[in-house]
Protein backbone atom coordinates (compact mmCIF):
# COMPACT_ATOMS: atom_id res chain seq x y z
CA UNK A 1 0.00 0.00 0.00
CA UNK A 2 1.55 3.32 -0.86
CA UNK A 3 2.38 5.71 1.92
CA UNK A 4 -0.24 8.23 0.92
CA UNK A 5 -2.93 5.68 1.25
CA UNK A 6 -1.54 4.27 4.08
CA UNK A 7 -1.77 7.47 6.28
CA UNK A 8 -5.09 8.35 4.84
CA UNK A 9 -6.11 4.54 5.97
CA UNK A 10 -4.40 6.06 9.49
CA UNK A 11 -6.44 8.75 10.14
CA UNK A 12 -9.33 7.42 9.39
CA UNK A 13 -8.71 4.91 11.83
CA UNK A 14 -8.36 7.60 14.66
CA UNK A 15 -11.82 9.92 13.70
CA UNK A 16 -13.49 6.19 13.78
CA UNK A 17 -11.72 5.57 17.44
CA UNK A 18 -11.77 9.02 18.66
CA UNK A 19 -16.30 9.15 17.60
CA UNK A 20 -16.68 5.93 19.46
CA UNK A 21 -14.68 6.32 22.25
CA UNK A 22 -16.46 10.01 22.71
CA UNK A 23 -19.83 7.83 22.13
CA UNK A 24 -19.22 5.75 24.84
CA UNK A 25 -17.72 8.39 27.47
CA UNK A 26 -21.12 10.16 27.23
CA UNK A 27 -23.66 6.97 27.13
CA UNK A 28 -22.21 4.50 29.04
CA UNK A 29 -21.73 6.06 32.33
CA UNK A 30 -19.25 4.07 35.05
CA UNK A 31 -19.60 4.25 39.01
CA UNK A 32 -16.58 5.76 40.56
CA UNK A 33 -15.96 4.60 44.56
CA UNK A 34 -13.64 6.24 46.71
CA UNK A 35 -13.07 5.68 50.00
CA UNK A 36 -12.92 7.70 53.18
CA UNK A 37 -11.31 7.27 56.94
CA UNK A 38 -12.45 9.22 59.91
CA UNK A 39 -12.41 9.28 63.39
CA UNK A 40 -15.70 10.80 64.06
CA UNK A 41 -17.13 7.38 62.25
CA UNK A 42 -17.93 4.67 64.93
CA UNK A 43 -15.02 2.37 64.40
CA UNK A 44 -15.74 -1.00 62.14
CA UNK A 45 -19.02 1.48 60.79
CA UNK A 46 -19.84 2.68 57.71
CA UNK A 47 -21.72 5.38 55.81
CA UNK A 48 -22.39 4.72 51.78
CA UNK A 49 -23.63 7.99 49.73
CA UNK A 50 -24.24 7.78 45.76
CA UNK A 51 -23.69 11.34 44.66
CA UNK A 52 -25.43 11.94 41.26
CA UNK A 53 -24.88 15.70 39.42
CA UNK A 54 -25.47 17.22 36.20
CA UNK A 55 -27.84 15.12 34.72
CA UNK A 56 -29.12 17.81 32.74
CA UNK A 57 -31.89 15.87 31.09
CA UNK A 58 -29.00 13.00 29.65
CA UNK A 59 -30.82 10.02 27.98
CA UNK A 60 -28.60 6.74 28.46
CA UNK A 61 -28.60 3.60 26.56
CA UNK A 62 -28.98 1.30 29.72
CA UNK A 63 -30.51 3.37 32.24
CA UNK A 64 -31.55 0.20 33.90
CA UNK A 65 -28.09 -0.71 34.55
CA UNK A 66 -27.33 2.47 35.97
CA UNK A 67 -30.35 2.05 38.70
CA UNK A 68 -29.12 -1.52 38.77
CA UNK A 69 -25.76 -0.33 39.85
CA UNK A 70 -26.81 1.93 42.33
CA UNK A 71 -29.12 -0.36 44.14
CA UNK A 72 -25.90 -2.83 44.11
CA UNK A 73 -24.07 -0.09 45.86
CA UNK A 74 -26.12 -0.49 48.72
CA UNK A 75 -26.13 3.51 49.42
CA UNK A 76 -27.66 4.47 53.48
CA UNK A 77 -28.75 7.99 51.37
CA UNK A 78 -28.68 9.57 47.76
CA UNK A 79 -27.36 13.27 47.60
CA UNK A 80 -28.03 15.22 43.97
CA UNK A 81 -25.78 17.78 43.72
CA UNK A 82 -27.75 20.19 41.05
CA UNK A 83 -28.26 20.03 37.43
CA UNK A 84 -30.88 17.90 37.03
CA UNK A 85 -32.28 19.57 34.15
CA UNK A 86 -30.66 21.57 31.15
CA UNK A 87 -31.97 24.95 30.48
CA UNK A 88 -33.44 23.92 27.32
CA UNK A 89 -35.44 21.00 28.94
CA UNK A 90 -38.78 21.69 27.95
CA UNK A 91 -40.06 18.15 29.57
CA UNK A 92 -39.72 17.40 32.74
CA UNK A 93 -41.35 14.14 32.76
CA UNK A 94 -38.02 12.08 31.95
CA UNK A 95 -36.25 13.77 35.11
CA UNK A 96 -39.61 13.26 37.26
CA UNK A 97 -39.45 9.44 36.33
CA UNK A 98 -35.68 8.95 36.83
CA UNK A 99 -36.34 10.49 40.81
CA UNK A 100 -39.19 8.39 40.72
CA UNK A 101 -36.92 5.18 40.15
CA UNK A 102 -34.50 6.70 42.67
CA UNK A 103 -37.35 6.96 45.07
CA UNK A 104 -37.55 3.09 44.89
CA UNK A 105 -34.28 2.67 46.51
CA UNK A 106 -35.94 3.13 49.72
CA UNK A 107 -33.18 5.50 51.15
CA UNK A 108 -33.39 9.02 51.20
CA UNK A 109 -32.89 11.25 48.47
CA UNK A 110 -31.34 14.44 49.21
CA UNK A 111 -31.07 17.55 46.24
CA UNK A 112 -29.49 21.12 45.98
CA UNK A 113 -29.92 23.26 43.00
CA UNK A 114 -27.55 24.01 40.30
CA UNK A 115 -27.49 26.74 37.57
CA UNK A 116 -29.84 25.30 35.31
CA UNK A 117 -32.39 25.10 37.65
CA UNK A 118 -32.91 28.59 37.81
CA UNK A 119 -36.10 28.81 35.54
CA UNK A 120 -39.18 28.07 36.91
CA UNK A 121 -37.32 26.78 40.08
CA UNK A 122 -39.92 26.96 42.29
CA UNK A 123 -41.98 24.25 39.93
CA UNK A 124 -39.05 22.09 39.69
CA UNK A 125 -38.31 22.03 43.07
CA UNK A 126 -42.19 21.30 44.71
CA UNK A 127 -42.36 18.71 41.87
CA UNK A 128 -39.28 16.81 42.97
CA UNK A 129 -40.50 17.05 46.60
CA UNK A 130 -43.89 15.82 45.85
CA UNK A 131 -41.28 12.60 44.11
CA UNK A 132 -39.99 12.11 47.17
CA UNK A 133 -36.60 14.31 47.02
CA UNK A 134 -35.79 16.23 50.20
CA UNK A 135 -34.62 20.03 48.73
CA UNK A 136 -31.56 21.11 51.20
CA UNK A 137 -31.05 24.35 49.40
CA UNK A 138 -29.87 26.80 52.42
CA UNK A 139 -31.23 23.78 55.00
CA UNK A 140 -29.49 21.54 57.50
CA UNK A 141 -30.63 18.28 58.61
CA UNK A 142 -29.49 15.48 60.63
CA UNK A 143 -28.83 11.72 58.95
CA UNK A 144 -28.36 8.88 61.98
CA UNK A 145 -27.58 5.28 60.85
CA UNK A 146 -27.38 2.76 63.75
CA UNK A 147 -26.75 5.86 66.13
CA UNK A 148 -24.07 7.21 64.06
CA UNK A 149 -25.29 11.21 63.38
CA UNK A 150 -24.45 12.90 60.26
CA UNK A 151 -24.87 16.59 59.64
CA UNK A 152 -26.14 17.61 56.38
CA UNK A 153 -25.79 21.19 54.92
CA UNK A 154 -26.92 22.71 51.36
CA UNK A 155 -26.48 25.50 50.05
CA UNK A 156 -28.32 26.80 46.93
CA UNK A 157 -26.54 28.06 44.11
CA UNK A 158 -28.13 30.93 44.04
CA UNK A 159 -27.48 31.81 47.40
CA UNK A 160 -25.40 35.34 46.91
CA UNK A 161 -24.04 36.39 49.55
CA UNK A 162 -23.49 33.05 50.40
CA UNK A 163 -25.57 32.25 53.67
CA UNK A 164 -23.41 31.47 56.63
CA UNK A 165 -26.10 31.08 59.11
CA UNK A 166 -26.83 27.34 58.32
CA UNK A 167 -23.39 26.71 59.54
CA UNK A 168 -23.06 28.42 63.47
CA UNK A 169 -22.82 25.86 65.86
CA UNK A 170 -21.59 22.89 63.89
CA UNK A 171 -20.65 20.23 66.17
CA UNK A 172 -17.30 19.16 65.42
CA UNK A 173 -17.95 16.01 67.44
CA UNK A 174 -20.23 14.75 64.24
CA UNK A 175 -19.31 13.98 60.73
CA UNK A 176 -20.45 17.32 58.61
CA UNK A 177 -21.21 17.40 54.73
CA UNK A 178 -22.16 20.59 52.66
CA UNK A 179 -23.84 19.52 49.24
CA UNK A 180 -23.27 22.60 46.92
CA UNK A 181 -23.37 22.38 43.00
CA UNK A 182 -20.73 24.57 42.20
CA UNK A 183 -17.04 24.16 44.07
CA UNK A 184 -16.07 27.66 44.23
CA UNK A 185 -18.80 28.79 45.57
CA UNK A 186 -16.49 27.56 48.35
CA UNK A 187 -12.98 27.01 47.28
CA UNK A 188 -10.20 29.16 49.45
CA UNK A 189 -13.51 30.10 51.74
CA UNK A 190 -12.19 29.97 55.48
CA UNK A 191 -15.89 30.37 57.12
CA UNK A 192 -16.95 26.67 55.78
CA UNK A 193 -15.49 24.24 56.95
CA UNK A 194 -16.86 20.48 56.63
CA UNK A 195 -15.66 16.84 56.67
CA UNK A 196 -16.51 16.70 53.19
CA UNK A 197 -18.19 18.70 50.71
CA UNK A 198 -19.60 17.18 47.38
CA UNK A 199 -20.24 19.22 44.77
CA UNK A 200 -20.43 18.82 40.87
CA UNK A 201 -21.15 22.05 37.84
CA UNK A 202 -17.78 21.71 36.35
CA UNK A 203 -17.89 18.11 33.98
CA UNK A 204 -14.52 17.35 34.82
CA UNK A 205 -13.97 20.02 31.56
CA UNK A 206 -15.61 17.55 29.56
CA UNK A 207 -12.47 17.47 27.80
CA UNK A 208 -9.32 16.06 29.65
CA UNK A 209 -5.66 15.03 28.40
CA UNK A 210 -3.80 12.36 29.96
CA UNK A 211 -1.33 13.89 32.58
CA UNK A 212 -2.81 17.31 31.94
CA UNK A 213 -6.17 16.92 33.11
CA UNK A 214 -9.02 19.69 32.66
CA UNK A 215 -8.42 22.01 29.83
CA UNK A 216 -11.21 24.39 30.77
CA UNK A 217 -14.19 24.77 33.20
CA UNK A 218 -16.30 27.97 32.48
CA UNK A 219 -15.18 31.15 34.74
CA UNK A 220 -12.22 29.07 35.42
CA UNK A 221 -8.72 30.29 33.86
CA UNK A 222 -7.28 27.48 31.41
CA UNK A 223 -6.22 24.17 32.95
CA UNK A 224 -8.18 25.12 36.18
CA UNK A 225 -6.70 23.80 39.46
CA UNK A 226 -9.90 22.20 40.85
CA UNK A 227 -11.85 20.12 38.15
CA UNK A 228 -12.22 16.41 39.18
CA UNK A 229 -11.83 15.00 42.08
CA UNK A 230 -11.14 14.82 45.66
CA UNK A 231 -8.88 17.81 47.13
CA UNK A 232 -7.97 19.51 50.49
CA UNK A 233 -8.63 22.50 51.05
CA UNK A 234 -6.86 24.88 53.16
CA UNK A 235 -8.71 25.01 55.88
CA UNK A 236 -8.65 21.00 56.10
CA UNK A 237 -12.30 20.86 54.47
CA UNK A 238 -12.08 17.95 51.98
CA UNK A 239 -13.42 18.91 48.63
CA UNK A 240 -14.88 16.28 45.95
CA UNK A 241 -15.90 17.11 42.76
CA UNK A 242 -18.14 14.57 40.67
CA UNK A 243 -17.71 15.32 36.91
CA UNK A 244 -21.20 13.91 36.43
CA UNK A 245 -23.48 12.15 34.09
CA UNK A 246 -24.41 15.01 31.08
CA UNK A 247 -22.58 17.78 28.96
CA UNK A 248 -23.58 20.97 27.96
CA UNK A 249 -23.59 22.65 24.75
CA UNK A 250 -21.84 19.06 22.72
CA UNK A 251 -22.39 15.60 23.49
CA UNK A 252 -18.57 15.62 23.73
CA UNK A 253 -16.46 13.41 26.78
CA UNK A 254 -12.50 12.59 26.09
CA UNK A 255 -10.81 10.70 28.79
CA UNK A 256 -13.79 11.74 31.07
CA UNK A 257 -16.53 8.94 31.25
CA UNK A 258 -19.84 10.01 32.20
CA UNK A 259 -19.93 8.53 36.26
CA UNK A 260 -22.02 8.73 39.41
CA UNK A 261 -19.66 8.37 42.72
CA UNK A 262 -19.74 5.74 45.44
CA UNK A 263 -18.70 7.74 48.66
CA UNK A 264 -17.61 4.97 51.54
CA UNK A 265 -16.83 7.05 54.57
CA UNK A 266 -15.38 4.31 56.72
CA UNK A 267 -14.55 4.48 61.19
CA UNK A 268 -10.88 4.16 62.25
Amino acid sequence: MPVNKKIIVFIIFCLVFLVGDVFYEVNFPKLNSITLKSAKIKNGEEVRIIQITDLHSQKFFNLTALFQTIKNSQPDFIVVTGDLIDKKTKDYSYVYGFVDELAKLNCPVYFVSGDHEQKNSQNILGELNRHGVEILNNKNIVFEKDGQIIHLYGLDYYNRPVDFDIFKDIPQEDYSILLVHNPYLVINNENIKMDLILSGDTHGGQIRLPLVGAIFVPGQPLFPKYSKGLYQLNNSSLLYIDSGLGYTLTPIRFFNRSQISLIKIEGQ
